[in-house]
Order: C-alpha cells, then structure tokens, then sequence
C-alpha cells in the first residue's frame, strides 16, 4: 500500500486507516456523523491526496483532450475547470474526472487514484498529437478544505480571493507561505470550500498552517467516510460504484458531459444508444420503511421480482434517513415511482427522488 505525505500524521491525531485504492487512507477520526456535521456547518479538511494528476502540454494539448473527454473543452477558459469522462470503445466509463486550463498549451488533469494507471495508459495510447504527457501524481498533495466557513478560515494564508471563486474555477498564488499553490473551487460535498495542490515537501506546512487559520472556525480533520456520506447527499456518482467500465454514462445521467459537437472515442456509440432510448437511468432514492441500502442490494418490484441494484446507499446524518444510488428500468425511474429494497429477504420499500437529496 502507498502512502501519503501526511500519512503518519493522521496515525498521531487517531484516525482509523483503511486500504482505499491501494493507499493507507484516513477513514475516519472523531466519527462520520460528527465529521459529517462539522463539514455541512462548519468547516473540515481532508488529506485526498491518493488522487491522480497529470499534465499534458504541447500545441495540440486540446486536440488530445477533445479525442478523450466527452465534454467540449474548447470552452474552457485560462482559470476555469470543466468535469467530464473518459469513455471507452464498449460503451462503458474508463473514469470521471476534471480539466483545468492552465494556458491554451497546458492542462492539468485530476483523476481518481484506482485509476491512475489505467488513465495514463489510455491517454498515452491515444497520443497521436505529440502532447508532453507528465504524471504528477506520486509527488503531489491535495487537500479538500470543504464547508461554510472555509473560504474566512483560509482567508489569511493566501493573497487569492477565494470569496470571489466562482465554482469550478481556480487560481494560482502564494498559500501559506508557499508559492504557486493551485486552489481551486471543485468540491464534492455540496458545502462549498476549496481544493489545495501542493507539492508533497511543502504538504506538512501547508496542511498545518490550514488548521493554525482554521482554528478559530472549529476546523477538524475529516475521512474518507465523511466524504463519501456528503457527497451521496449530493447525488455525486462515485466511480467503482455508480459508474464504471460497463456502465452507460448516459444511463448513469452524464448526458449533460456528453457533447455530440465534436468527436471522441466511441460517440458514434453513444449518439446510437441515445436515439434508440435508455433501458434504465440511474436514480436517488429515500427508503420509506426502516433499513439502509448497500452496494449490490436488489431493487425488486411490488411482486418481488428483480429489476435493478443499488450502486451507492447510507444513512443520511443530514435528513436522518436512508438514501440511495441505483439502476432501474426507465418505467420506474419517474420522481415518485414506488420501488423495493431486498434486506435480508425482506421488501424494504423506498421512493425514487431527483437528487440532490438535500438542497
């Protein structure tokens, strides 16, 4: 298993560490719920630093891009930052992940850490432009500084306006005493808050100086349990769970990243599966009766027969019930429609709901 730059550090303030995508990851400290709540009120920080970035530079960096995302990057701008996916020739989703403009020759790509490898090798293979492809991703620390508060926490370390960050959009500048930190506005939790990229030499400075600022605002170190709780509330898919390798992206509702105005790999597909209509969609769901739906859960029918799966469920510390990720047929995908989760045998019945789940 690797580990991150902070990595003992979360060992000393008392997380609980888990293998998550090959890495040694904090998953929780004081408690999802508690760190749940501090990140929704307040303001929380988490070491996220197994994620994947590459740089790709060149006078056809864009070109390169284009041939792999579905989403038209051409409209990205210098500081602005576009989500899209790497669709592969079957139909399925290689990984999502986010485009930063850095300047019209240069790119800097985020992607999930159990794809990191994957990623780079299909962005290599389909490098017919000449772009300088650089994987950063083994000498790179990123915080998620996330919640309310964030922005007034952080405001002392940084001559960057982050009040004024418009969302999915970044910047480059002095950070805690470090220069050319990138920050970002792309968070995953719905609370608002900040992307920290910096290099893993400076990670301890920065890391600290963030919970000196923070101090003041309550601010706590926050797990991957958390995360993964706050960005369900917000209906995010998580990749290897919601979306992955055999899933439509159009079923899994990216047809907003899906631009048919130019070319990439396998739109032809895409566009096909599109106009001869969707089988099933991703939905949200709120259980009705009592119990918490898991990944691989049946969704069944009045009569109990089989029609789709939970991908992503928990219990909702916000709402204080259980929500849901998961395939069902079109016909019972409607906001509203009345569908069952099989619990240990049992009928478990939920509401199909349009997500965010909470507001």
């Amino acid at each position: 298993m690797k580990n991150t730059a902070l990595t003992d550090l979360h060992i000393t303030l008392g997380a609980k560490m888990v293998p998550f995508a090959g890495f040694n990851m904090p998953v929780q400290y004081s408690g999802i719920n508690d760190e749940h709540e501090t990140v929704r009120n307040g303001v929380g920080a988490f070491d996220v630093s197994h994620m994947g970035e590459f740089i790709l530079k060149g006078d056809r960096a864009l070109d390169l891009i284009q041939k792999i995302s579905s989403n038209d990057a051409s409209k990205l701008y210098d500081g602005k930052v576009q989500y899209a996916y790497l669709p592969n020739e079957t139909g399925g989703v290689i990984d999502d992940f986010l485009v930063y403009r850095i300047d019209e020759k240069t790119y800097f790509l985020v992607v999930n850490a159990s794809n990191i490898q994957k990623d780079w090798d299909w962005i290599s293979q389909h490098n017919t432009f000449g772009v300088t492809l650089k994987n950063i991703s083994d000498e790179t620390s990123l915080f998620a500084v996330q919640g309310p508060k964030a922005a007034e926490a952080l405001a002392s370390l940084t001559d960057i306006d982050l009040p004024t960050m418009e969302y999915y959009t970044f910047a480059k500048g002095r950070f805690a005493g470090v220069e050319n930190v990138l920050v970002s506005a792309t968070g995953y939790t719905g609370a608002g808050g900040f992307e920290v990229y910096v290099a893993n030499k400076d990670a301890k400075t920065v890391w600290n100086a963030i919970f000196e600022a923070g101090a003041p605002f309550d601010i706590k170190p926050i797990g991957l349990g958390a995360r993964d709780t706050l960005r369900l509330e917000m209906g995010f898919c998580l990749y290897g769970n919601d979306i992955d390798d055999t899933t439509s992206p159009l079923e899994a509702g990216l047809g907003w990243v899906t631009k048919f105005s130019k070319d990439f790999v396998n739109a032809d597909g895409l566009k096909r599966q599109k106009e001869a209509g969707l089988s099933q969609k991703l939905v949200g769901f709120e259980m009705i009766d009592r119990g918490i739906p898991r990944q691989g859960y049946t969704i069944v029918d009045a009569d109990r027969m089989p029609i789709g799966r939970v991908t992503s469920g928990t219990q909702s510390p916000t709402l204080k019930k259980s929500i849901g990720l998961g395939y069902v047929p079109t016909a019972y995908a409607k906001e509203g429609s009345e569908i069952y989760i099989d619990i240990r045998n049992h009928s478990i019945k939920a509401s199909v709901v349009k997500p965010p789940f909470v507001k």
